[in-house]
């Protein structure tokens, strides 16, 4: 029996805006993957989702990670990602899951996945969630044998070292900092840490709306952008309004309605597996508005990887200003060169 009992609940990151510096801090990159909680107790091995869903069945190669990197007891907090040729691959990351054992296994064999631990909460007998984080760290660092699919988080306790990665670190499809107090211990479902995330901003016409719960307002405008060949892409959504100002703009919006806009290879109200069977109905509209929003990550380059925050209306552009131009390339930077860094 381990001397923690899942489910356990992670200890999570509140958002700033700054890299924090001082004495005490210690910083490690923010993996781009899914949070597991790993628990092992000799040939078994159990994998949770940071919701305490079980990821097992999905990920059947974290079986040979632990018997090849793991102690034979422990429970360990990490990433789970899925390395490409340029870096992480959130794509093929979330393909994997999948209800179709033959698919699952299938694409164990094309896309493995890694594992990335970066605490260490309990081994053999110990509980370690009341140790400081540097002791804990000490130990994950002794306990697991590095392997390519599976080593310990890169961490520094220099700020611009972790400025440095802040930037580099962004080509291989990590998304920020986290930032860890070196006498903190692990506490379960508090944002104690500290995470730090990348944020641009672009110009993009509004394509299309959804309507709130009640169908009394927008519940989110659909954004695009033009390619080169003047095609109007779906790049994700913006919904950081107010209630009054979602009625407001279904005021605006509705007499805009139209019989199609969006003409990429990406379309909004797709079937998704993370859509929980929510309605993903949309109207699309004419391509006349601009607004600004704030994005963090633009996964495959053609798509906001979360939603967006409004920023402003841009009644000053024209809506064919709004191209994929904007969005620059983060410089290149090799997952196996983060992977040396780890020591």
């Amino acid at each position: 029996m381990l001397a923690i009992a899942p489910p356990v609940k992670p200890m999570l990151a509140k958002l700033e805006s700054a890299i924090p510096s001082g004495e005490g801090w210690r910083y490690e990159p923010k993996w781009d993957g899914f949070r597991a909680l790993v628990f092992r107790d000799g040939d078994e091995v159990r994998v949770d989702s940071r919701n305490g869903q079980p990821l097992d069945r999905y990920f059947p190669e974290m079986l040979e990670i632990a018997a090849e990197s793991f102690p034979d007891r422990c429970v360990l907090d990490g990433e789970i990602v899925v390395p490409g040729r340029n870096g992480l691959d959130f794509d093929a990351l979330q393909q994997r899951i999948h209800p179709a054992a033959s698919r699952v296994k299938r694409l164990t064999d094309e896309t493995p996945a890694s594992f990335i631990p970066f605490d260490l909460l309990a081994e053999g007998d110990e509980d370690l969630r009341g140790r400081t984080m540097d002791e804990r760290r000490t130990r994950l660092v002794a306990a697991i044998t590095p392997t390519a699919r599976c080593f310990p988080t890169p961490q520094t306790g220099d700020a611009p070292t972790a400025e440095r990665w802040f930037r580099d670190f962004e080509g291989a499809g990590l998304d920020g900092i986290v930032a860890k107090r070196f006498d903190q211990p692990y506490v379960e479902g508090k944002r104690v840490m500290v995470k730090v995330k990348h944020e641009r901003t672009a110009d993009c016409v509004v394509g299309g709306y959804r309507l709130n719960k009640d169908k009394d307002g927008i519940g989110s405008l659909l954004l695009g952008a033009y390619d080169d060949e003047g095609r109007f892409h779906f790049l994700g959504f913006t919904s950081s309004f107010k209630a009054a100002e979602r009625r407001e703009l279904l005021g605006v919006f509705e007499p805009m309605r139209t019989g199609d806009s969006f003409d990429g290879f990406r379309m909004p109200g797709e079937p998704s597996r993370w859509s929980g069977g929510r309605d993903a109905s949309w109207f699309p509209v004419e391509q006349r508005v601009v607004v600004e929003v704030a994005f963090d990550h633009l996964q495959g380059g053609w798509r906001f990887r979360h939603g967006t925050t409004f920023r402003r209306w841009r009644a000053d552009k024209e809506p064919a200003e709004c191209t994929f131009d904007q969005f620059e390339a983060p410089k290149p930077f090799r997952f196996e060169d983060i992977r040396e860094l780890s020591g």
